[in-house]
């Protein structure tokens, strides 16, 4: 008995270890007075005992520390073309500006309710959208496909005399829908989904095709390199989409700059609390654990 409550502080201790490490990687400064309140965005569609829900799951205690908005049907009409007038608007987001090189960091606070999106895909959308330096957070009161929160972080940047450049939203956009497509559709692990669309995207930057023979070809070689099959009406989506954003001009570099960041950023945290040995850490407590067990194990034999 002593050995299993020794075991069972220890538990405890390495929560509040890894709990005070978090905390003190991301204190709370209040409102930064560079960049404004945040910006808090929900769906038209969610009832108000829904709302309350979700300015909960976003951390929104006071109301007077952020600037609220619903984001709406006709919304998502104006910043996407042949959009459908009566979509339903459920997902929502908490929009965080940071100053420069902070990247664009996504949490989707509670992943179990957002069905299709990941973090790496919005990242990469907000990105082609010329979203740089935010923390979003992604939140919904029950099971959505996430789509409405692009919306949604729309929104929040076209208000106030700021606007993002329609085309790039719309691009984005597809370029959401392409991903989860190749998820569910094809198959593809959204993963690796998110390791291709930022590959292109860098070989894009470092080869400045000319054409869309070239765009076509840098496709072909990242699905090869990732070892991913898709069909040939799927590499042809991929082809149209990186396509328009060749036409668009975005700036590749930048974009590969930011997303440089955010896997910095994330490895930077874990090696605060890890040591640097990953490895060796998770090793440790996997040990831990399946140690605690067999103890529990040896109380009931």
């Amino acid at each position: 008995m002593k050995k299993l409550l020794s075991m069972l502080v220890a538990t405890l201790l390495v929560g509040l270890a890894l709990s005070s490490a978090v905390f003190a990687s991301s204190g709370d400064i209040g409102i930064d007075e560079r960049y404004g309140k945040p910006k808090v965005v929900l769906g038209e569609a969610l009832s108000e005992a829904e709302k309350d829900q979700v300015r909960n799951l976003l951390n929104v205690t006071d109301p007077e520390q952020v600037d609220e908005y619903i984001v709406t049907a006709e919304d998502l009409v104006n910043f996407i073309e042949d959009s459908d007038p009566s979509s339903n608007m459920y997902s929502s987001a908490k929009i965080t500006r940071k100053s420069e090189g902070y990247g664009v960091v996504v949490n989707i606070v509670n992943p179990e309710n957002i069905t299709q999106v990941t973090n790496e895909m919005y990242a990469n959308a907000l990105l082609t959208a010329g979203i740089e330096n935010a923390l979003v957070e992604v939140a919904s009161p029950f099971k959505v496909t996430g789509h409405s929160a692009l919306a949604g972080v729309y929104k929040a940047f076209n208000v106030e005399g700021e606007s993002l450049d329609k085309e790039r939203m719309e691009v984005a956009n597809e370029e959401l829908n392409v991903a989860t497509d190749l998820t569910n559709n094809a198959g593809v692990d959204e993963s690796k989904v998110s390791q291709l669309l930022t590959e292109i995207k860098q070989q894009i930057a470092e080869q400045n095709p000319a054409t869309k023979e070239d765009v076509e070809r840098i496709v072909s070689e990242q699905l090869e390199n990732l070892s991913i099959q898709l069909s040939a009406e799927d590499r042809e989506m991929l082809t149209n989409l990186f396509e328009q954003m060749r036409n668009l001009n975005i700036n590749f570099g930048q974009v590969t700059e930011q997303l440089d960041t955010i896997v910095n950023d994330l490895q930077g945290k874990l090696n605060e609390v890890t040591g640097g040995d990953t490895e060796g850490f998770w090793q440790a407590v996997k040990d831990f654990f399946t140690n605690l067990i067999d103890s529990i194990r040896g109380l009931f034999s």
